[in-house]
């Protein structure tokens, strides 16, 4: 895309697809709220309203819309809708006289912003579903690669690598559930006047908006005022943070297994590309980082999502100011963030090398909790097993001593255990629920996008 030297907002230029810019822009604003005065205008004429021919008028002053009329029209009266409807009218000739009756503003604007918000929301969801699918094929890649599973940032147990993908492919499948859930409470207009009753068209009116909507694929609000309420909005930008967040926490976990001191995953580095200009070696995780990066501006956005749920009364104008910037905002920058973590997925690089020696780094004490479970089911007794293997580690902490050959040639031990103490330091004997769960939940995710659609 050619960057424009005049841009200030990094959306406009760096963040987000030309798509989904399209869906969101200004003249698509005017375009779709255009629309939305057609279907009212053919709908009226139906009724007999208004005279025949008025809604062919319209449909063309539609075509030959032009966004700076609008902006010229807005400067003399101070109203972006009005200056719609004027520059509409005009282009009507006399039948422009019979466009917006029974109307109020936002009648078109809040009708429109949802259609919009549809428009965007499936191009979010096409993407999100193939982000999950990048994630499965990657939890089947790895399912039977054990290694090493982090708490606290410490070693902890033998773990599975292909889990973790089916874990994080999981909880983006949880994201898809939640939009597919508020779907019936966002995708509503209104039609219905001033403050949502048809005082000027009364029951017709009220039939003329069931028609016009169910046309546009949107349920009615009946308790809408002057405006849709504005929890539909907040719900809609808090699960777009919830998306936002969870690729912020699976950047962080590539991030982390990208240190040197780990080196497990690494993001794709081009030949040409340069990561410092002081330090010619480097190769960062730069897409992860933006990632991370851009979730911290959409949980500081959502304050003002809650914010605008209160207005006054039966509507105020404290909302419209905002949201221009929250709807592209948290759009382009959830697309952004699922394209690039889908282009850091596919072009991953896996050291299965280093996985499998990071499991050796503790020398056999991530096996610690197994050999306290084979102690206490042998009849040692649970309490006791944990202490006196807990002693045995921190002596092969304090005297490098390998924890396995500590292990084997402890008394207590070969008593309880025996031979059967070889098999507890066999990765591969202590994976296969781990696996069966990946599978399972693999199997489940594929299912609940096949039943989406996606």
């Amino acid at each position: 895309m050619p960057i424009d030297p005049d841009s200030v907002h990094p959306i406009e230029y760096r963040y987000g697809c030309e798509e989904l810019r399209k869906i969101l822009s200004v003249e698509n604003m005017y375009k779709t709220m255009a629309l939305v005065e057609y279907y009212i205008v053919k709908t009226q004429e139906k009724y007999g309203l208004i005279p025949q021919g008025v809604s062919k008028a319209l449909k063309k002053a539609i075509d030959n819309l032009r966004v700076e009329d609008i902006f010229d029209e807005e400067k003399r009266v101070r109203h972006d809708i009005m200056a719609l409807i004027n520059v509409l009218a005009r282009n009507m000739g006399e039948l422009g006289e019979y466009i917006h009756i029974g109307l109020t503003s936002a009648d078109l604007r809040d009708t429109a912003k949802i259609l919009i918000i549809k428009d965007a929301l499936a191009h979010v969801e096409e993407k999100l579903a193939g982000l999950i699918r990048v994630l499965v094929d990657l939890a089947s890649k790895y399912l039977n690669l054990p290694c090493v599973a982090r708490t606290h940032g410490m070693h902890a147990c033998v773990y599975v690598f292909g889990r973790k993908f089916a874990v994080f492919a999981d909880e983006f499948l949880r994201h898809i559930e939640r939009l597919e859930e508020l779907k019936k409470r966002l995708f509503v207009g209104r039609i219905s006047g001033s403050v949502g009753i048809h005082d000027c068209l009364g029951e017709l009116g009220e039939k003329i908006e069931r028609e016009v909507l169910r046309e546009l694929g949107l349920e009615v609000d009946e308790n809408a005022t002057q405006v849709i309420s504005r929890d539909r909005f907040a719900e809609l930008f808090s699960v777009l943070t919830l998306i936002s967040t969870s690729l912020d926490k699976l950047a962080t976990e590539i991030r982390n297994l990208q240190r040197t001191e780990i080196s497990e995953v690494e993001e794709e580095f081009l030949p040409s590309q340069v990561g410092s200009t002081a330090m010619p070696h480097k190769k960062n995780p730069i897409n992860a980082e933006n990632i991370c990066s851009l979730s911290r501006i959409l949980r500081g956005l959502l304050v003002s999502a809650f914010e605008n749920v209160v207005l006054w009364h039966e509507r105020d104008l404290t909302n419209s100011a905002s949201e221009r910037i929250l709807i592209p905002e948290f759009f382009m920058i959830v697309d952004e963030q699922l394209s690039r973590m889908i282009r850091i997925l596919k072009r991953l690089k896996v050291n299965e090398e280093n996985i499998r020696k990071n499991i050796e780094l503790s020398r056999g004490m991530i096996y610690s909790d197994i050999l306290v479970a084979r102690l206490a089911l042998k009849g040692y007794g649970r309490q006791r097993a944990h202490e006196h293997v807990r002693r045995i580690a921190m002596k092969a902490y304090g005297s490098k001593q390998d924890f396995v050959e500590l292990v084997k040639s402890d008394g207590v031990i070969r008593k309880y255990i025996g031979d059967e103490v070889e098999d507890i330091f066999r990765p591969e004997k202590h994976i296969m629920v781990a696996i069966n769960r990946a599978k399972r939940t693999i199997r489940k995710i594929l299912e609940k996008l096949e039943k989406y659609g996606l």
